[in-house]
């Protein structure tokens, strides 16, 4: 059926830039009105309700089967016990441990899941959990820190015997970076490699006073569904976002990463107002000094270190990455860092093949030096 083009640009057909004027069976005056309904709706994105009623909704959590899961209690003496809900993906000799970061859950890590431990099973075993207060591990109201969340890890690494020197591939994004900075603060020989992801050693104010303290007071604003979606999609490169989508049948990854907020935010026992007001609070307060950083790369060897992030993150910008590589030792000294140009803070979404390359460059790198 031809859709009716005389009217306001609010066809289905408008949301999707994936097809070829040459099947549709409509005038060319027909064919430059829907030209111009793209161009002017130019985020093209579904709404909140449209996503998820959209068929492919139901498939935004891939049904990966794990080599292992369960609960681990941890924090025993520190307030606990509190459990931590984990997955084991793979079973190969190389353990990398993928760590999450603010309000997310641990299947965010799934694209790198396949990539490791599904699609590699016998050379990777990919650990992933919900970190305290997010998913389906437990969520107390008390003080959260990096470095007590650090220890959870640790705990959970204890019950399942990756233990060691040089044992573990930690791999941090956000807040999982600080995380894994703290880690390596606690046990750097147990660092087989240290990535750390678009994350920082402490946070900064470098876009001004006054837009930095609006961006932390809207965090803790009610929103709309939409809003929030709109918000949190701010955080990922335009040009991406407008791209068909890479994994399935929604219009575009935008249409796909809302799906994957929405089906978070759906699951309202995993994600809770406390659970990330305490995760927010940790990763504002982290700090890593200048001294701390040389520690770190001294201990753990600078040339198991690799410092990625994006030119255009306005979550935590790129001058915190920049600063942490440079603190770290830098490129000269033997960190390997990597700055996407016109990407957001989700790289591992954004590049998934090259972020693929990079995690499997520094892994290979430091498996060679045992």
């Amino acid at each position: 059926m031809v859709p009716n083009l005389g009217g306001p640009c609010t066809h289905p057909l408008s949301y999707s830039v994936i097809f070829s004027f040459n099947t549709l069976l409509i005038s060319e005056t027909s064919k430059r009105r829907l030209t111009a309904c793209l161009l002017e709706r130019r985020d093209m994105s579904l709404t909140a309700a449209e996503v998820v009623e959209h068929p492919a909704f139901n498939t935004v959590i891939w049904d990966l089967k794990p080599t292992e899961k369960g609960r681990c209690a941890v924090a025993h003496g520190r307030g606990g016990p509190i459990d931590i809900a984990y997955e084991i993906h793979g079973a190969g000799p190389v353990k990398l441990v993928w760590i999450m970061g603010l309000g997310a859950f641990k299947w965010y890590w799934q694209r790198q899941t396949v990539d490791f431990g599904h699609d590699q099973p016998s050379k990777y075993s990919c650990l992933i959990f919900d970190n305290r207060g997010m998913g389906e591990s437990d969520k107390p109201v008390m003080r959260y820190s990096t470095s007590e969340m650090a220890k959870d890890t640790f705990d959970l690494l204890d019950h399942l015997g990756w233990i060691g020197e040089r044992s573990v591939h930690v791999i941090g994004i956000s807040m999982g970076g600080m995380i894994a900075q703290e880690m390596a603060c606690l046990d750097p020989e147990r660092m087989a490699s240290l990535s750390l992801v678009s994350t920082a050693a402490q946070l900064k104010n470098t876009i001004g006073y006054f837009e930095n303290l609006r961006d932390r007071i809207n965090i803790f604003i009610p929103k709309s569904l939409d809003k929030q979606i709109a918000e949190v999609k701010t955080r990922v490169s335009d040009s991406w976002l407008s791209q068909p989508d890479q994994d399935g049948d929604y219009p575009t990854n935008g249409d796909r990463f809302a799906a994957q907020e929405l089906t978070k935010r759906q699951d309202t026992e995993g994600f809770t107002r406390k659970g990330f007001i305490c995760q927010a609070l940790a990763a504002g307060w982290h700090k890593k000094s200048p001294e701390q950083l040389t520690e770190i790369a001294e201990k753990v060897g600078r040339e198991r270190i690799l410092v990625i992030h994006g030119t255009t993150d306005n979550l935590i910008t790129v001058p915190h990455g920049e600063i942490l590589a440079k603190e770290l030792g830098g490129e000269e000294m033997g960190v390997t860092k990597r700055i996407f140009e016109g990407r957001g803070h989700y790289l591992p979404l954004e590049e998934r093949a090259e972020f693929k390359k990079l995690i499997e460059g520094i892994v290979e790198k430091a498996e060679a030096m045992r």
